[in-house]
């Protein structure tokens, strides 16, 4: 197992820290209780990403059924659409199961109130929390390169009363309640980023911890992801990639729960080295996955990055 060195919380430089996200295993009974719970989760969420990704939409057909209008062309797309529901509405629903999954999650983890002691001694969960972010950033990731999904929805909404009155058998696979918490959902840019984001901000707000105890454990997590790829940890992609994913969650994730936010001055995280990391990282393998899409999900998706006190020098870094 990977062992914190040392935390130089206050300090510019990179954080002595490894954590061994490539073998870390649970090394308690307690410990190992709640990862199987999570971990359950986590290897739906490989599926769950595979469907997007390779999700391809009605839209052939919904514009057959918008240039030409009659009910054939609109029960062709309609039956098309059908299935393509049930695909979202699982996505949804899996949205859902992260949300009662997090909190089990943060309790344990921020349980001790010493992010060093997490990061130290529950290496497995703190693995987990970085699959789970890296899970939510894949997906909104997919989610917005594919304008299928909303269009396909909305074609659904929008035909669900007509064909309603045409025919009062038809098949409706979720109902009007469900159809509009979908629809909220999927309009939102990245909305697995906000269920993770609002989860923890609930998280802490029900006073179950401190709040620091809950904070600290995200700025530790980036500040040790920066660090990490920085001091070349790792000599993959795949594990670089992994932890620049973690790092910027962690950051989004920190400055929704922080009132103060992640980009001030006396931010716990390294913002600025955090954010240099991000712009200088390139993949050994040509084709690999960029870093810009997580650059731009911390300058769209964050809370904090226009307020008053952030340093213009921060907000330069992340624009050019």
């Amino acid at each position: 197992m990977g062992k914190l060195l040392s935390k130089f919380q206050n300090s510019p430089s990179p954080v002595d820290v490894f954590v061994d996200f490539a073998n870390a295993r649970p090394q308690n009974a307690e410990e190992e209780a709640v990862f199987n719970q999570v971990q359950s989760v986590i290897d739906r969420s490989s599926a769950i990403l595979g469907q997007l990704v390779s999700y391809t939409g009605c839209g052939e057909l919904i514009r057959e059924a918008i240039v030409n209008p009659s009910d054939a062309s609109t029960a062709r797309a309609w039956e098309a659409v059908i299935p393509k529901v049930h695909q979202l509405k699982d996505f949804f629903e899996f949205s859902l199961t992260l949300q009662e999954i997090i909190p089990s999650l943060l309790r344990t983890l921020c349980a001790p109130g010493n992010a060093e002691v997490t990061l130290t001694n529950m290496q497995a969960l703190t693995r987990q929390l970085a699959d789970l972010m890296n899970f939510v950033l894949r997906f909104d990731d997919a989610k917005m390169t594919n304008p299928a999904i909303q269009n396909d929805f909305s074609f659904y909404r929008r035909t669900l009363n007509k064909m309603k009155m045409t025919n009062p058998d038809v098949e409706l696979p979720i109902k009007d309640d469900l159809a509009n918490r979908m629809s909220l959902f999927y309009a939102y840019p990245t909305p697995m980023m906000r269920a993770l984001s609002e989860t923890t901000v609930a998280f802490v707000n029900s006073n179950t911890l401190p709040r620091n105890n809950v904070t600290d454990v995200f700025a530790l997590m980036a500040n040790a992801c920066y660090s990490m790829v920085h001091l070349k940890k790792f000599d993959t992609d795949q594990l670089n990639l992994f932890c620049l994913r973690a790092l910027t969650a962690s950051i989004i994730v920190f400055d929704s729960a922080e009132p103060a936010g992640a980009f001030h001055k006396r931010s716990p995280i390294h913002i600025k080295q955090a954010i240099q990391t991000l712009k200088n990282f390139v993949p050994a393998t040509p084709g690999d996955s960029d870093t810009v899409s997580l650059i731009n999900a911390i300058r769209f998706t964050t809370v904090h990055l226009a307020d008053e006190d952030t340093p213009s020098s921060i907000q330069a870094l992340l624009e050019n």
